[in-house]
């Protein structure tokens, strides 16, 4: 009876716990971002080790070249048929569907979602299929985020903002990369680098990075020699380099694209069969180039350390963007960012294979080219250049060839914004039939500014009027608040009902400024975004909102109503009921 009596009071300490911390936002997110870190790192190591195991048991040492095509098109069948039958949103890289879900479903991803994205991607990449762990490790991530979330009774909105803690733990864990964990989960997953999650999407990557360095050991993602810029002549070559990466890029997404749309052309009964055509077709590659199966991060190491043949890595370089761009657009599951470093390190290899034979005393080794082609066809085609140039210094730690590699990047990216202007995730979501919002919808959003709706103030209430004669004043111009200056001179929105309140209440002959009570000092700045202004307008009870200068809060320099932004977007007829428009 006491044993009961005890467990029962540690279960109601426990739930009180549980419940501090959920009223508790600042304790929320610290145990969350912690528990969430932890936890998806742990998944995504064991991801990592069950492929390299299952592939060491598919492709054995000295095993029969025959394996190459039956492994991959096997495995494809299998994966394409649970794809079809049971997890029909686990198809894919993972990235596009967490924004989905994040924007669309109010970031709820299904733990049986997350499943069946560990169970297929493990065999489809286990046995060959041309496709990365990255982008699928996101989407398991953010979709344990998603489950804990809702486990707990968060609200909606709070459930959306574990989706991108989830994925920065899960990237910072398949990466070795949590800095770029970071950006990206920012970059592209919530498109917004100052992100009020910042501090819990660091916090988790953090906690995902140091799980793996505890199980796995503290190795980057590949070993290279050290670099060193041998000419200035060199930054030259690079942005060859760039040129070479950005137009490659710009191939393989138009390519993927291309072949993903054909493949939604076909009868639907065919679904479960398609994703057998990218197995057989890597198959097939591997018959003649058995690098070309799988991640091939093994080769790229090679290639970045100097073991580099011209024409093996330019075959290569072909050879990867067609399996990839087949492999996916057929509907197997797996990601674009492990096949996009090996596509850059090939064209980084070849394009330093042919200078370095050209200029052999003015350019380094080819393997230097490789590293920085890595980053040229990431920022391509992934289209986050800062994430790039961070994710490349990360999994070498090799500081020294951050300038060559931010000048390769600028321009691939550049040249893949012009000839593919749609980056390559919201293109496969307009596939879909998704319209997920972008960096430019977002600015476009945020373009008109108070300064286009604002109204000049003619005049204020003078020193020495009285709140009879404010009254007045404000019932003329039909508005709900009249912008009045505290003692001090900051301004504050006072309400035509409390003048006539305090005029009832025989107060008429005060200043407006005595009747202010406990004022709300909200404003806005000229170059303010309409939507802030509506913020602070609801915040403040009022239809209007005081616009004042940044150089000097108490420069009042107009005033925006309601009427205003409404007028401003065409839902009203301007009129001149007060002042000039600014």
């Amino acid at each position: 009876m006491a044993a009961a009596d005890s467990n029962a009071g540690k279960r109601t300490a426990l739930e009180r716990w549980l419940e501090g911390v959920r009223q508790s936002e600042n304790n929320l997110a610290l145990a969350l971002s912690l528990v969430i870190g932890a936890l998806v790192g742990l998944v995504v190591v064991a991801f990592i080790l069950l492929t390299g195991r299952l592939a060491a048991r598919m492709y054995p040492a000295g095993g029969a070249a025959w394996l190459r095509i039956v492994v991959p098109t096997l495995g494809s069948l299998v994966t394409g048929y649970l794809l079809y039958r049971y997890f029909p949103y686990a198809r894919g890289s993972g990235i596009p569907q967490t924004k989905f879900a994040l924007y669309v479903e109010d970031g709820r991803i299904r733990m049986r979602t997350v499943v069946g994205k560990f169970a297929c991607c493990s065999a489809s990449l286990a046995s060959g299929i041309s496709l990365g762990r990255e982008g699928p490790s996101v989407q398991v991530g953010a979709g344990l985020a998603s489950v804990i979330g809702r486990r707990l009774g968060l609200s909606k909105e709070r459930v959306k903002w574990l989706v991108p803690v989830g994925s920065s733990a899960a990237l910072a864990a398949a990466f070795n990369t949590p800095i770029a964990a970071v950006l990206f989960s920012l970059e592209e997953i919530m498109g917004d680098l100052h992100a009020p999650v910042l501090g819990s999407v660091v916090l988790s990557s953090a906690t995902a990075w140091m799980v793996l360095h505890l199980v796995l050991g503290d190795d980057p993602l590949f070993h290279v020699a050290g670099y060193h810029l041998v000419h200035p002549l060199e930054f030259g070559v690079y942005a060859v380099l760039g040129v070479v990466g950005g137009l490659g890029s710009v191939c393989f997404v138009k390519l993927l694209l291309g072949l993903r749309e054909r493949f939604r052309r076909l009868p639907r009964w065919t679904v479960w069969f398609q994703p057998v055509i990218g197995g057989l077709t890597v198959g097939l590659m591997g018959w003649f180039y058995p690098n070309v199966l799988g991640v091939g991060y093994n080769y790229v190491e090679r290639v970045l350390n100097g073991d580099v043949v011209l024409r093996v890595v330019a075959v290569l370089a072909v050879l990867k963007i067609v399996a990839t761009a087949v492999c996916y657009a057929s509907g197997n599951a797996g990601g674009i960012f492990g096949p996009s470093l090996f596509i850059g390190a090939m064209i980084g290899g070849a394009v330093g294979s042919v200078a370095h034979a050209l200029l052999p005393g003015y350019t380094a080794e080819p393997g230097a080219y490789a590293l920085v082609g890595m980053g040229a066809a990431f920022a391509g085609i992934v289209r986050t250049p800062l994430t790039s140039v961070i994710m490349i210094f990360e999994v070498t730690r090799d500081y020294t060839i951050i300038v060559p590699l931010m000048i390769s990047n600028l321009i691939a990216y550049f040249i893949s914004y012009k000839l593919q202007p749609e980056p390559i995730y919201e293109a496969l979501a307009h596939q879909d039939g998704v319209q997920l919002p972008n960096a430019a919808s977002r600015a476009e959003a945020a373009r008109i500014q108070v300064a286009q709706a604002m109204r000049t103030v003619p005049e204020v209430f003078p020193p020495a009027a009285t709140v009879a004669e404010a009254a007045a004043r404000a019932r003329q111009s039909g508005l709900d608040a009249w912008p009045v200056a505290d003692a001090d001179g900051a301004w504050a929105m006072l309400g035509t009902s409390e003048m006539e309140g305090a005029i009832a209440g025989g107060l008429g002959g005060q200043e407006p400024a005595d009747i202010l009570g406990d004022p709300v000092f909200l404003h806005v700045h000229p170059d303010h975004p309409l939507g802030l202004a509506l913020e602070r307008m609801g915040a403040s009870g009022h239809k209007a909102v005081p616009v004042v200068s940044r150089a000097d809060v108490r420069e009042l320099l107009g005033v925006l109503t309601l009427d205003d932004i409404l007028k401003t977007y065409g839902v009203r007829k301007p009129d001149d009921q007060w002042g000039e428009r600014g």
